[in-house]
C-alpha cells in the first residue's frame, strides 16, 4: 500500500447501551502500541453512558494496510475520511499518544466534523526527526528488535516501564496481549512517524471543547508538557492523574473513563 492510497481504515462501531442515545460519537485512536481491540474498559463505559463509539485500528495495525511509508499526516486523512463515512452531528475524537498526534493532525483535513477533542497522554511537537534525545528515543525502542527479541518478548517489559511500578488488573494485561500481537514492520514504522511531529502551530486554531488528560509519572508525555499544551488551546481543560503514567486509562479504568464522562456530559450534554 502506497502512502498515496487514502482508503477506510479496519474499525468497529459500538452503539449505546442506555435507554437515552446522546446523539455524539466518540472516534477511539489507540498509540502507537496497540489496537483498537484494548479500548474495551472505554467502549463499555462510553456506550453505557449513552454515546456511540467508533474505534479504529490505524493503518498498518490489525487488518488496516500498512502504507509506505507511514506517517501523522496520512493517518489524519484516513480519519478525515472515517470521520466523513462514520460522523454524526457531533464527533469527539479521543486520541492516545499517537493517536492524539493523529487527531490534531486531522484538524487541518477534517475541521467540520469534529467538535470536540480528549487528547490523552500526546504532544503537540515530538522535535526535529535528526535530534539527539528524537535518536534515542527510537533506538531504544527499536534496539530489542535488532538485538533479536521478538515483540511478545520486549513489549511486556516496555509497556511496563511506561506505566505506574504497581499497574496491574485485566485493563493492563489486555495492552500487553494487544500490543505483543503487533507485526514488527508496523512496531518500526509507528517509532519513525512519531518522531518529527509538528502540530504547534494547530493549538491556537482549536475552536472546540477540548480536554487534555495525562498521567503524573508520565515520563512519555509528561503531564507538565500537556499542561503547557492546554494552556495554548483557547478554553482547553487539562487534569493530571495523581498515581498513574502513559496507560492511564487500563492502569486505572474506572477513574478515568469518569473524568472523561464528566467532561463529555458538560460539554456535549444537550442533542
Amino acid at each position: 500500500m502506497t502512502q498515496g492510497t487514502i482508503a477506510l481504515p479496519d474499525y468497529a462501531v459500538h452503539h449505546p447501551t442506555a435507554a437515552t442515545a446522546k446523539g455524539a460519537s466518540v472516534f477511539l485512536l489507540h498509540g502507537a502500541f496497540g489496537a483498537k481491540e484494548y479500548w474495551r474498559a472505554q467502549i463499555r463505559a462510553f456506550t453505557g453512558a449513552g454515546y456511540r463509539v467508533v474505534s479504529w485500528d490505524a493503518p498498518g495495525y490489525g487488518l488496516s494496510a500498512l502504507p509506505k511509508p507511514l506517517t501523522i499526516d496520512h493517518c489524519a486523512r484516513v480519519l478525515a475520511l472515517l470521520l466523513a463515512h462514520e460522523g454524526g452531528a457531533r464527533n469527539i475524537v479521543m486520541g492516545h499518544s499517537m493517536g492524539g498526534m493523529i487527531a490534531q493532525q486531522a484538524w487541518r483535513h477534517a475541521r467540520a466534523h469534529i467538535h470536540g477533542y480528549v487528547l490523552s497522554a500526546t504532544s503537540a511537537s515530538f522535535g526535529k526527526a535528526d535530534g539527539e534525545w528524537q535518536r534515542e528515543f527510537v533506538r531504544e525502542r527499536v534496539a530489542p528488535l535488532d538485538a533479536g527479541k521478538s515483540i511478545p518478548d520486549y513489549a511486556p517489559v516496555m509497556l511496563r516501564a511506561m506505566m505506574a511500578q504497581a499497574a496491574h488488573g485485566p485493563a493492563v494485561d489486555l495492552v500487553i496481549d494487544t500490543v505483543s500481537q503487533m507485526r514488527e514492520e508496523t512496531f518500526r514504522a509507528a517509532v519513525a512517524a512519531i518522531v518529527g511531529f509538528e502540530g504547534r502551530d494547530l493549538l491556537p486554531t482549536l475552536d472546540v471543547p477540548v480536554l487534555c488528560i495525562a498521567g503524573a509519572l508520565d515520563t512519555t508525555a509528561p503531564a507538565n508538557v500537556m499542561e503547557k499544551m492546554a494552556s495554548k488551546i483557547a478554553g482547553a481543560e487539562f487534569i493530571s492523574l495523581d498515581g498513574l503514567g502513559h496507560f492511564g486509562w487500563a492502569e486505572d479504568p474506572p477513574v478515568y473513563n469518569a473524568h472523561v464522562l464528566d467532561f463529555l456530559a458538560r460539554r456535549f450534554s444537550n442533542p
